[in-house]
């Protein structure tokens, strides 16, 4: 096996509890998901606009006046080290340079640990910050440090893993989950065919977001496609070796019953990709997933992959620190519908307190070479 701890670039989409869900409803199958009630959307059409009703995010107590004054800001993503949040932390930096009147320090676990991040944040609450931006390890074990930093007059804003909303004032969602889910199975069905089978290698089965977008997933798919069927959902951390051997392991077990996989983080989507590429099922078993583009490159120029799917890592975290500043400023208010985020323009707010980042990017061989993240 090749290196591909070395050849493919890592990165994270990671957090809620889960409970039994059915792909179709015929079928009592868990997938992976939260078991929360779902919103698919329509089958040939993308979602309209829609008020984001009454804010539920926290408001900080004993704020002191920070507006058009220098900032410290903290950013804290689940994991360092890696390519994803290296990417949103560049896109930070990005923003505290064109800002000029804030800086950020990136900084937390080296590994996708909750009892680490919370130690982080504590540490910065304790030594005294303006403002944290976070992607959540898990959204409830979080809030109690994030509660405790709101109580000490810091803004928080949460990006990529949302916590409670009143553990933060807002979060930066880098695309809606049935947004995802639709993007994922609309790729996938084109290339499998609508009667397809597919698994997915997800992180673990306590990952909020990635539960979220596969129950999304699972009732677009039953919405849209009726006739595509679910194998298996199979964990494989954040970790490379691990997310090619549980691909390589669905390979083997379907057999010609495979026509595609799923990955849900973009570790174990260029992994599985590696995994088929090896196997000589290029053209024969299909990965579609979110990932990183540059680690996508090989296995999208080569066509053994058609597509990855992703939002700008970049933008998502420069939206992070835009935001904080905005707060500091008291231009970012509860019932606001959008948000100017500087080069980014406006940014629609959904869902009571988060700000969209846009629709998911689908990378192609006709594309991908224009990023570089």
């Amino acid at each position: 096996m090749r290196s591909i701890i070395t050849t493919l670039q890592a990165g994270a989409f990671c957090l809620a509890s889960l409970a039994p869900m059915a792909l179709h409803a015929q079928e009592a199958t868990w997938t992976g998901g939260d078991g929360a009630p779902t919103n698919p959307l329509a089958c040939d059409s993308a979602a309209p606009a829609v008020d984001p009703g009454a804010y539920n995010g926290a408001s900080p107590t004993n704020a002191v006046d920070r507006k058009g004054k220098q900032i410290k800001i903290v950013d804290v993503p689940k994991l360092v080290g890696i390519g994803y949040f290296m990417s949103s932390a560049a896109g930070a930096q990005l923003a505290a340079k064109e800002i000029g009147s804030m800086q950020v320090t990136t900084d937390g676990p080296t590994k996708a640990n909750i009892d680490e991040q919370i130690t982080s944040i504590d540490n910065y609450v304790t030594s005294g910050i303006d403002g944290i931006m976070l992607s959540a390890n898990d959204p409830v074990a979080v809030a109690p440090v994030l509660k405790k930093a709101l109580e000490s007059g810091i803004n928080v804003v949460t990006y990529d893993a949302d916590a409670e909303p009143d553990a933060r004032q807002w979060f930066i969602n880098p695309a809606t989950a049935n947004g995802v889910a639709k993007t994922l199975i609309d790729q996938l069905a084109e290339q499998i065919g609508q009667d397809g089978h597919f698994a997915i290698v997800t992180s673990t089965f306590t990952t909020p977001n990635q539960a979220r977008w596969i129950s999304e997933m699972a009732a677009y798919s039953a919405k849209c496609y009726p006739k595509m069927k679910f194998l298996e959902t199979v964990e494989a951390q954040e970790d490379n070796i691990l997310s090619f051997n549980q691909a390589q392991t669905l390979i083997n077990k379907y057999g010609d019953e495979l026509n595609g996989i799923v990955g849900m983080t973009s570790v174990a989507t260029p992994a599985a990709s590696e995994a088929v590429q090896q196997s000589n099922l290029c053209g024969k078993v299909s990965v579609v997933g979110l990932a990183l583009p540059n680690a996508m490159k090989p296995y999208v120029n080569s066509g053994c992959v058609k597509s990855a799917v992703l939002w700008s890592t970049e933008d998502m975290g420069y939206a992070a620190a835009t935001a904080l500043r905005a707060l500091a400023d008291g231009t970012l208010k509860p019932g606001d519908k959008t948000f100017k985020a500087g080069k980014l323009g406006d940014l629609q707010i959904i869902n009571k307190s988060q700000i969209l980042l846009g629709a998911p990017k689908v990378f192609t061989k006709d594309n991908i070479g224009t990023f570089n993240f």
